[in-house]
């Protein structure tokens, strides 16, 4: 489990295929120290470090992974946001995130509003149902707070400090994110799925 709360950000200096998956090396830049076997959210991912290094670890994305999410595109000298998983004695400053990513999506626009920025996202139908305003959401595995919400688009504040510390940054229109729900929100939608088809 992870908060979202990114320290900072890596980047990938070396990406193969290996069979169905996919193995990365990340230059960890001081944000996370994992030793073999620990798991690091890599954009919003959890991944598995398999042998690490100096300042360096290395991940294999199962095919799975490699479907699902964009971390096989993402080319050398990529910069990813990390962040080491949530202990019992760490504060939650952000929002119980799972490192499981449902869904990718594509940054429609950017806007500075002076004190911050605003950043809209497009969506898709299921997803949007996954989503309320003011609730939470991880985009790239950082924590933000749904500020407004349409059928096909939702629009986060970011504040300096997290715009900063994180890939959001450099992202431009176009690109294309990581999403993750709030957890709380999927069993929510889960049960009334379930609770939908028992009436039926």
């Amino acid at each position: 489990m992870y908060t979202g709360v990114v320290p900072g950000t890596g980047r990938v200096t070396a990406s193969e295929p290996v069979g169905e998956g996919h193995e990365l090396r990340i230059e960890t830049n001081g944000h996370v120290d994992p030793a073999p076997g620990d798991s690091v959210a890599v954009d919003g991912v959890c991944l598995t470090a398999t042998a690490v290094s100096p300042d360096c670890f290395e991940a294999y994305c199962s095919g799975e992974t490699v479907a699902r999410t964009l971390l096989a595109d993402r080319p050398v000298g990529t910069a990813v946001n990390l962040e080491p998983p949530l202990t019992l004695s760490d504060g939650l400053d952000g929002h119980l995130v799972r490192g499981c990513v449902e869904t990718t999506t594509e940054l429609l626009a950017v806007e500075s509003t002076g004190t911050g920025w605003r950043y809209e996202f497009a969506v898709r139908d299921g997803f949007t149902g996954l989503l309320v305003e003011k609730g939470g959401v991880a985009v790239d595995g950082v924590s933000l707070t749904v500020a407004d919400l349409e059928t096909d688009r939702f629009a986060v504040a970011v504040i300096p400090e997290t715009r900063e510390r994180t890939t959001l940054a450099g992202r431009e229109p176009g690109e294309r994110v990581h999403l993750e729900a709030d957890p709380v929100a999927k069993y929510v939608a889960r049960q009334a799925h379930v609770a939908g088809e028992r009436s039926t």
